[in-house]
C-alpha cells in the first residue's frame, strides 16, 4: 500500500511565528471537542509533514484551512502559495455568513492553488462538542453564502455533526455544480443516545447528492483512543454509501497527531481497505482526491526497484 500513489486530501501547516491561531494558544483545556492540543502547538510546515509521510508515497497534499485567526484567511492563503513543496491544492477558509463574503473569495480566487473553501459549523446542544456558538446552517445568510460559491467555481469542504446533514442536504442540493466534501467520516457523536443512526441516516441524505464526496480521516474525533477494528465498521459503511468513487483517504496532520501516529493511522485505513480492488484502492489513495480537487497531478507508482 504505501507504494500506491497517495494524495493527502486533508493536512494542515501552520508557522505560529508567522499567524495566530485562537485554537493553538495558551492556555490549553481538556474540555473542547478536540481534547488539549498542547501536544500539536508548534509550527508543522512541508519538511515535518515529509518526515512524518516518509513511508509513503504521497504525489501532493491538499491544504485545508488551519484555524488561523479569521482577519488572516487572505494571508494564510498567501503564506501557502510561498511555502516551499507546498500544497497542491488549498481549500482556505471563508465564514459563508459573513456579508462580505464575496471580497475574501476573489481574493482567494487570486491564487492558482486554491480549489474551495471551509467553514467549519458543527453546532451540538452541548456546548462542550460545538465549535460554534449556534447553529448556522439553516441561517438564509449562510445558505447565500453557499449558493455563491458556484460563481467563483469554488468546492466547500464540510465539517459538521450528522443532527445537522438533513437540513444541509437540502441546501446542498439547491447548488449541485458545487463540489462538497465532508470531512473526518462525517463526525458521529457517539454520546448521542442515538449517535450511530443518526450518523448512518444523515449521511444517506447526503450521500444521494452525487456533488457530494466524503474523506475517511480523523477517526480520533469519534473514538479516542480507537483502534482498527473499532474503526473498520464505520468506515465500510460509509463507503456502502458513498462508494469507492465519492471517497477519498486524508490524514489529517498534524491534528490527528492527538491520537496516534502518521503510520499508524494510516496503516489502519490501509488494513482496513486492503480487501478492496487495486483499481478501488488507487482511487480511494489517490485518484479521487486528484479528480476532486482537480489538482492535476501525475500518479505514479514508487519505484522500488
Amino acid at each position: 500500500m504505501h507504494d500506491i500513489p497517495f494524495v493527502d486530501a486533508h493536512v494542515h501547516f501552520w508557522d505560529l511565528a508567522r499567524l495566530r491561531y485562537p485554537w493553538l494558544t495558551p492556555p490549553f483545556a481538556d474540555d473542547g471537542p478536540n481534547g488539549s492540543v498542547e501536544a500539536i502547538a508548534q509550527t508543522y510546515l512541508p519538511a515535518d509533514y515529509r518526515r512524518d509521510a516518509a513511508r509513503w508515497n504521497v504525489a501532493g497534499v491538499v491544504h485545508v484551512e488551519a484555524g488561523a485567526d479569521p482577519a488572516h484567511a487572505a494571508a494564510e492563503t498567501t503564506w501557502l502559495e510561498q511555502l516551499d513543496d507546498g500544497p497542491a491544492g488549498i481549500v482556505a477558509y471563508a465564514a459563508l455568513n459573513d456579508p462580505d463574503l464575496e471580497p475574501l473569495l476573489e481574493a482567494h480566487r487570486t491564487h492558482g492553488r486554491v480549489r474551495g473553501v471551509r467553514h467549519i459549523v458543527n453546532w451540538h446542544a452541548n456546548p462542550q462538542l460545538s465549535y460554534t456558538d449556534r447553529e448556522m446552517t439553516d441561517d438564509p445568510a449562510w445558505q447565500h453564502g453557499f449558493a455563491l460559491l458556484a460563481k467563483y467555481g469554488l468546492s466547500f469542504d464540510l465539517q459538521a455533526y450528522p443532527a445537522q446533514f438533513a437540513g444541509l442536504a437540502r441546501t446542498l442540493a439547491r447548488s449541485p455544480d458545487t463540489q462538497v466534501v465532508i470531512n473526518h467520516l462525517g463526525m458521529p457523536v457517539t454520546s448521542d443516545p442515538d449517535g450511530r443512526a443518526a450518523w448512518a441516516n444523515g449521511l444517506r441524505q447526503l450521500a444521494d447528492l452525487p456533488n457530494v464526496a466524503i474523506k475517511i480521516s480523523g477517526f480520533g474525533f469519534v473514538q479516542r483512543p480507537w483502534t482498527t477494528d473499532e474503526a473498520r465498521p464505520w468506515i465500510l459503511e460509509a463507503l456502502d454509501l458513498f462508494g469507492t468513487d465519492r471517497a477519498c483517504v486524508a490524514s489529517d496532520f498534524p491534528t490527528d497527531g492527538l491520537f496516534g501516529t502518521f503510520d499508524a493511522t494510516l496503516g489502519a485505513y490501509a488494513a482496513i481497505l486492503a480487501p478492496f480492488s487495486a483499481d478501488e484502492r488507487r482511487a480511494l489513495w489517490g485518484g479521487n482526491a486528484n479528480r476532486i480537487y482537480r489538482l492535476g497531478l501525475e500518479l505514479k507508482d514508487r519505484d522500488n526497484g
